[in-house]
């Protein structure tokens, strides 16, 4: 095919509260080197961590958010295999590597996936089963991923019939989660808004409770007075913790996911740890292992996303509706085919 000299991305130059993204067609399409592969994007995921980012509210290495892309491989470096020329690809975090290409963006920044091309290592991408929906798949490279590590975490606390919490669980990864967690033997109980509750009861929920309500009474009533075997918070808020540690049960296991701003701390002593028995463990995505494990859910019906598509033009309109928390599942980016760009291209 013919390579363009020149892209279109969603940019930002200096990440800060309340930022918006410029779409620039001048971005100089990235040479894959020894060992690496150009993907075109078909499509990207849009979640809370990019938001952080451009908030500037957790460091940002990249004039270029996005990072759940799905493609296909258009060019290999010298040294690299031929074989993954054409093949569906995804592009992602794990808890392998966190950075995912090497790209520059006009020498400023890497380049993510809200972009048309980009550059990765060749043993880094996960291959996609072609019969899958790209824009299904791309939440499951962040938001999936990230609920499969997390929840993997509780098979050395909890048994299979277990109660789980998830608090946001109407969310990108918290809708993901309750299927996962439902997959793995778990009885869910999911915490949302009322207008979640029918994404959650869909997804798998045991129970719903609304994060309004005396959340603390109603499980303890669905868990027979003794509280959650671990609540995972997928949502990045502090009342959401706050609140979270008075659903343990003792030895409970509290999994950290969600981020609230960095100055908060969580209301939790040594003391509490000690006569509770308490565990609390943080989790950041997962490992190229888990990622085949859920394309194998997938590809096989039995995890599948809730997601709202937007054109890559709209990526400022998705970042607004994500500060309010009125994206129901998850926000996925297209990534235009033909786009106006600076004239040039390269075979």
């Amino acid at each position: 095919m013919s390579i363009p000299k020149y892209q279109t991305a969603a940019t930002i130059e200096r990440p800060r509260p309340g930022a918006k993204l410029d779409l620039r067609h001048d971005i100089p399409v990235p040479e894959p080197k020894a060992g690496e592969v150009l993907i075109k994007l078909e499509c990207t995921g849009f979640c809370h961590s990019d938001l952080h980012n451009i908030n500037g509210e957790l460091p940002m290495s990249t004039n270029v958010p996005g990072h759940e892309g799905i493609g296909r491989v258009v060019q290999v470096g010298p040294d690299t295999s031929e074989e993954i020329m054409g093949k569906r690809v995804g592009v992602k975090m794990s808890r392998e590597r966190f950075s995912v290409c090497h790209s520059q963006v006009q020498g400023s920044g890497e380049l993510l996936t809200a972009t048309e091309y980009i550059v990765s290592p060749a043993n880094f991408i996960s291959i996609i089963p072609e019969d899958l929906k790209p824009e299904a798949v791309a939440p499951l490279l962040c938001a999936g991923l990230t609920m499969y590590g997390a929840l993997n975490k509780l098979h050395k606390f909890c048994q299979k019939g277990d109660w789980v919490v998830i608090m946001g669980a109407g969310g990108g990864l918290g809708h993901l989660g309750i299927q996962i967690g439902k997959e793995m033997g778990y009885n869910i109980i999911a915490v949302d808004s009322a207008t979640k509750q029918d994404i959650c009861m869909e997804s798998g929920a045991a129970a719903f409770v609304d994060f309004r309500n005396d959340v603390e009474k109603e499980v303890q009533n669905l868990t027979d007075g003794d509280g959650a075997h671990a609540v995972v918070v997928v949502v990045g808020l502090a009342t959401a913790y706050n609140q979270a540690l008075r659903l343990l049960r003792p030895v409970g296991t509290l999994v950290c996911v969600g981020l609230p701003s960095q100055d908060y701390r969580m209301p939790i002593s040594p003391l509490d740890c000690v006569n509770r028995g308490f565990h609390v463990v943080g989790s950041c995505v997962g490992t190229e292992e888990e990622m085949q494990d859920l394309l194998r859910m997938a590809a096989a019906g039995r995890v599948s996303t809730h997601y709202q598509v937007f054109e890559l033009s709209e990526v400022n309109t998705v970042i607004e509706r994500l500060e309010r928390f009125a994206i129901e599942g998850r926000a996925v980016l297209l990534i235009p085919s033909e786009s106006p760009r600076i004239s040039g291209e390269m075979s």
